[in-house]
């Protein structure tokens, strides 16, 4: 809407009835488009995203253990199975005292 405010091809009248929007409004945000169009395109792709290890190691870990049952055979009865989970990854698989 800001964007065709710019372009000019239609009056801030024509745009108003078109979006269904104030003609006030329209042009306060023409108005903060011009003024911060820039902070738009700063520092584009030099952020680096917070990445949490921990948890990236444990979803390995959970994915490997689907993975490694899913490949498998599946046993007859899932009670004899013990399957501990540390934050980082699987540690082992341990059947049930008798």
């Amino acid at each position: 809407m800001a964007l065709a405010a710019i372009k000019g091809d239609r009056t801030l009248a024509e745009l108003s009835e078109y979006f269904d929007v104030h003609p006030n409004q329209i042009t306060q945000w023409k108005n903060q488009l011009l003024e911060r169009a820039e902070e738009a395109f700063e520092g584009a792709g030099s952020k680096e995203p917070s990445i949490d290890v921990k948890t990236l190691h444990a979803k390995i870990g959970e994915l490997t253990l689907e993975n490694d049952f899913l490949e498998g055979e599946m046993p007859p009865f899932f009670g004899h199975l013990a399957v501990r989970f540390s934050s980082f990854h699987v540690i082992q698989n341990t059947p049930f005292p008798a």
